[in-house]
């Protein structure tokens, strides 16, 4: 019988672990595999440690680890053949693994994800913001040059043999892994004949806001480890660009040119446009394109802060969770 870890980091998720694990032991049951629970804890002050261990998990205490660093630790301890990566508040599907074991037995790929959506009760901007992600049902899988770790299934030679997760970046270090891999040859499929929910919704705008300024700073340590990237940094590059048409606009109203204004002011638009048309096109929804427009246009300016921030040297406290 083939053997699964499971590596789950976690940070004060005591309301979504248990649920996490159960759900993960149930996949593992409906694929006929053992599985061993590892929850790797960022030093959580709520009950999510001691839930976690009731539903049998292997907790490691490790504070103040960057994300990176707490998957290392308990792949270190690790002994499936397989290996999983999920974040603490994400509920797996029951046939997880049922689907993507036989899709790596046909020989489709070597490192699987499956797509994401947000429960119902989830506010509007974090569903939006969910549903972008989400592709098309006719197409159920296809090959990616990267994979977010929210979760993650792969052999454990692959892990190996990219020395695993940077333990140096505080964000981003899920694109940085799996665009090793697929240097080193793996190929990657993102799945969606079934999705994963995501619990750990923005329950309101100023989360929603930190997590993306958060996000956002993982462009300079991606170009510090992977090297000069126009692809790296196009969207840094633009979120400048409209930082700098805001000022123009700001220059040109204090100067009683409101025209000007209004133009700079739309071109700064224009961007966040055409990102939420690109994203929203297949889903044939005017309203998700007017919502996914408003929030690319916030989010190319938190962008935009967050390159100059880094810049800078600035580092969010924020405890690495899954």
């Amino acid at each position: 019988m083939s053997r699964i870890s499971i590596v789950i980091p976690m940070f004060n998720e005591a309301r979504h672990i248990g649920r996490t694990l159960l759900a993960a032991q149930k996949a593992a049951h409906a694929a006929n595999v053992e599985c061993e629970l590892i929850v790797v804890d960022n030093g959580s002050s709520d009950d999510g440690p001691q839930i976690a261990r009731q539903f049998g998990a292997h907790v490691l205490v490790m504070p103040g680890l960057l994300i990176g660093a707490l998957r290392n630790r308990g792949t270190a301890i690790a002994t499936g053949e397989w290996l999983a990566f999920i974040d603490a508040d994400i509920e797996m599907p029951e046939d997880w693994l049922t689907q993507l074991f036989a899709l790596e037995a046909e020989g489709q790929a070597d490192v699987f994800g499956l797509d994401l959506h947000t429960p119902a009760a989830a506010p509007w901007y974090a569903t939006a913001w969910q549903r972008r992600t989400l592709r098309p049902t006719t197409h159920a899988a296809h090959i990616v040059d990267w994979l977010p770790s929210a979760n993650l299934l792969l052999r454990r030679r692959w892990f190996d043999k990219v020395g695993g997760f940077n333990e140096t970046l505080r964000t981003g270090e899920d694109k940085e892994f799996t665009l090793r891999l697929s240097e080193q040859g793996a190929r990657l499929l993102a799945v969606n004949e079934s999705v994963a929910l995501h619990w750990g919704y923005e329950m309101n705008w100023r989360e929603w806001m930190g997590k993306e300024m958060w996000r956002q700073g993982s462009h300079l340590q991606l170009l510090r480890t992977h090297g000069f990237s126009l692809r790296l940094l196009r969207f840094p590059l633009l979120s400048l660009v409209a930082w700098v048409l805001d000022l123009l606009a700001i220059s040109a109203l204090l100067n009683g040119f409101p025209h000007h204004a209004a133009i700079m002011v739309t071109m700064t638009l224009i961007p966040a446009l055409v990102l939420s048309v690109r994203q929203s096109r297949r889903q044939h929804d005017l309203g998700f394109t007017l919502q996914l427009w408003g929030l690319h246009w916030v989010r190319l300016h938190l962008a935009g802060a967050a390159f100059i921030l880094s810049l800078c040297h600035w580092n969010a406290r924020r405890p690495a969770r899954g």
